[in-house]
């Protein structure tokens, strides 16, 4: 087993779905996304989840892009504070199952396990807090390269996006994507169309990976 500690760093890369998938997403999209269907668990307040790999894959054979976590399975570690009077294991489960369905349904993420830890109790529920809205993103010009134009063709691909390296990096004979996903489309399925379409559209890359960088 491998562990790496991704900590609480904003600007990390998790693996997307299965090695052979050639995929990866922003950790703070999903960060904001887990931490919405975890306020949504009453009885509780819970911290913004923390990810790390707790699996790593044998082997991948696709680059992994600057900044990201090899393939394998992730592990997911959130801390909360409790309602007292309120059955911990009951609390904890429904937290769990939470979690566990948005990074499936939202993303296609490979999860190893959740651990959580109770920090405080609480003699009520807290009010909740409305989420900060995220910060205005805009999107570069669309390059000229029939990678670009197949991607923007496939459903769920809100645009292209450059916070990682740019909307299309050609290295040799791999070619990386980087895109925003709309909002309520799964990731993985996405990223898995896009390279679909961009393999076809590109025949000459040896390689192709996607890169997700928002939903939008």
């Amino acid at each position: 087993m491998t562990t790496v500690d991704m900590g609480r760093a904003t600007d990390r890369l998790l693996p997307l779905g299965a090695p052979e998938d050639g995929a990866w997403i922003a950790e703070r999209a999903v960060r904001e996304v887990l931490a919405d269907a975890a306020r949504a668990v009453r009885g509780t307040a819970p911290e913004p989840p923390r990810f790390r790999l707790a699996v790593a894959a044998a082997g991948t054979p696709f680059p992994v892009p600057p900044g990201g976590l090899p393939p394998g399975e992730l592990g997911i570690a959130v801390e909360f504070a409790a309602v007292a009077g309120r059955p911990l294991p009951e609390l904890a489960g429904r937290l769990r199952t939470a979690l566990l369905g948005a990074a499936e349904e939202a993303f296609g993420l490979v999860v190893a396990g959740v651990d959580l830890r109770v920090t405080e109790l609480l003699d009520a529920a807290p009010d909740p807090m409305a989420p900060a809205p995220p910060p205005g993103r805009t999107s570069p010009p669309a390059p000229e390269d029939p990678a670009a134009l197949a991607a923007l063709t496939v459903a769920g691909v809100a645009a292209l996006t450059d916070a990682y390296g740019g909307p299309v990096l050609r290295t040799a004979g791999d070619l990386r994507l980087e895109l925003a996903v709309t909002a309520g489309r799964r990731a993985l399925d996405v990223a898995r169309a896009v390279r679909t379409a961009v393999t076809a559209a590109a025949p000459e890359a040896t390689t192709v990976t996607v890169v997700v960088s928002e939903l939008r």
